[in-house]
């Protein structure tokens, strides 16, 4: 096998990108159909470098396989929502929170129930597709723009979608990348949180402008009766299996062991306190079936969750992951980066590249889930040159993949929040604070220097150091490294 040249790699992904925009847009092909084709493409071209057919198909089962423990957690999230939706802990996060709306506060609190509920269900579709569409009923009625509406919904449901450690983006970023689901988690917080807070003060003072509009009574009444009539919801017993995610998580057990301790948790709280056939509840975590409470809105949602439910996503990974697989084992990525990385001094301009490479792949590819994959694989080499945490790298691949796709309009994601909230994706893109603030507020963090994880291992240079020290100590003579620390001369 050889490295394939630039021009051969980059027609190879120019290849895949226009199978994709074609069969996205122009044919309106099934992705998962697009994406055999692309894997015939890259076979072909990689038996062109030199590699046969058990090579490459070693190199699909070698993508697949360094991300299983993500397929693992695929399994539970669905598992995790669908004991959710039967323990009641989903309906009091509505029930609770439809409280905390009014109409100076709306847009403010429409931004920060649909975080709470993406973080809670890790599904920023599930949150848009219900909790949105509840939101922009209320808010047509109160007279608040509904492309601000839809704003405050997508940014909240992608905050959700980006930090929960149930979310399948979150996930694939983390396992993506070689890195722990939690690190992710919290190397993200660096740049989430003063966004989230600056994003939330534009919703507050959007607000302002509605305190004198009242909200329709009705509305929420019918809405919290009807979960009422469905469930027992008290907080203290149906808050229990969420309360055992997030502690089980902030207590550093893995990510497979939190879900299923929050699934037992579930279970347990619906067969006993919510009253519901243990046979009912245990189909429900292979495929759930909608609710019941009266409200057609609120009965698609507690339908929500079942290891069926991620099979598309799952299916989609494999593929995308065996596609990745051999973009990076036969050379491809390596090829086609080499000279732009070299190019690359600092690291700002790394995490630069980094984010706009995900807004770029989603563009051409429509998918948050390739994206994220493949920039992982783009990338990885030169953040471990740089003695950087593989942490920074998922966090930005994230910020560059999962937060732009709900603001390009022919992605599936902008496609489906456009068709749910009835609100063009142009039109609600510009009050997505979030999505687009979050990575410019990363890259900007990045050239001050602010957040940026060092790698735990130790790179060449500093073994270099630490042996130049030691010869110090016997030769006696020093001399002053780059960094500007006294160490020992070669020479």
């Amino acid at each position: 096998m050889t490295l394939p040249s630039f021009g051969h790699a980059l027609v190879c992904f120019l290849g895949v990108f226009l199978f994709l925009g074609l069969g996205l847009f122009l044919f309106e092909i099934s992705i998962h159909t697009i994406m055999f084709f692309c894997l015939l493409w890259v076979g072909v071209n990689a038996r062109l470098t030199g590699c046969n057919y058990t090579e490459i198909r070693a190199m699909m089962s070698n993508g697949i396989f360094n991300a299983l423990p993500a397929i693992y957690i695929f399994i539970l999230i669905g598992m995790v929502i669908a004991s959710f939706m039967h323990s009641g802990t989903i309906a009091s996060l509505i029930y609770y929170g439809v409280d905390l709306i009014d109409a100076t506060l709306f847009l403010a609190g429409s931004f920060v129930l649909c975080s709470a509920m993406s973080v809670a269900t890790g599904t920023s579709w599930g949150t848009v597709g219900t909790m949105g569409v509840v939101l922009i009923g209320i808010g047509s009625v109160v007279g608040v723009p509904l492309p601000m509406i839809a704003g405050a919904v997508v940014s909240g449901a992608t905050f959700g979608d980006k930090l929960s450690p149930i979310s399948d983006t979150t996930n694939l970023a983390a396992m993506s990348a070689g890195t722990d689901l939690y690190r992710h988690i919290g190397s993200m917080l660096y740049t989430t949180a003063p966004t989230f807070v600056i994003v939330l003060v534009i919703f507050l003072y959007l607000g302002f402008g509605y305190s004198e509009h009242s909200l329709p009574q009705a509305e929420i009444a019918d809405i919290k009766q009807s979960l009422a009539a469905g469930y027992r919801l008290n907080p203290a017993i149906t808050l229990l299996p969420l309360a055992t995610l997030l502690l089980l998580g902030a207590w550093r057990f893995a990510a497979e062991v939190s879900m299923v301790g929050s699934i037992l948790v579930a279970g347990l709280i619906a067969v006993v306190y919510q009253n519901h056939d243990v046979i009912d509840v245990l189909n429900a975590l292979w495929s759930n079936s909608p609710g019941d409470v009266g409200n057609e809105s609120l009965n698609a949602l507690l339908g929500r969750g079942g290891i069926l439910s991620m099979a598309w996503t799952l299916f989609l990974s494999l593929m995308a992951l065996a596609l990745g697989g051999i973009l990076h084992e036969a050379g491809f990525l390596k090829a086609l980066l080499l000279a732009a990385i070299v190019r690359i001094k600092r690291v700002g301009s790394l995490v630069a590249a980094t984010i706009a490479s995900g807004f770029i792949g989603n563009m051409g590819m429509g998918e948050a889930y390739i994206s994220i994959i493949l920039n992982c694989q783009l990338f990885s080499g030169a953040y471990e040159e740089k003695g950087l945490d593989k942490a920074l790298l998922s966090r930005s691949v994230e910020e560059g993949s999962t937060l732009t796709t709900g603001i390009i309009p022919w992605t599936t994601a902008g496609a489906f929040y456009a068709a749910t909230l009835g609100v063009p994706v142009l039109d609600y893109a510009p009050y997505a604070f979030l999505n687009f603030l979050n990575p410019v507020v990363s890259i900007v963090m990045a050239f001050l220097g602010i957040g940026l994880l060092q790698s735990w291992k130790p790179d060449s240079r500093r073994v270099a150091t630490k042996d130049r020290r030691a010869d110090a100590q016997t030769t006696g003579v020093v001399s002053q490294d780059p960094d500007g620390e006294r160490v020992a001369d070669d020479g």
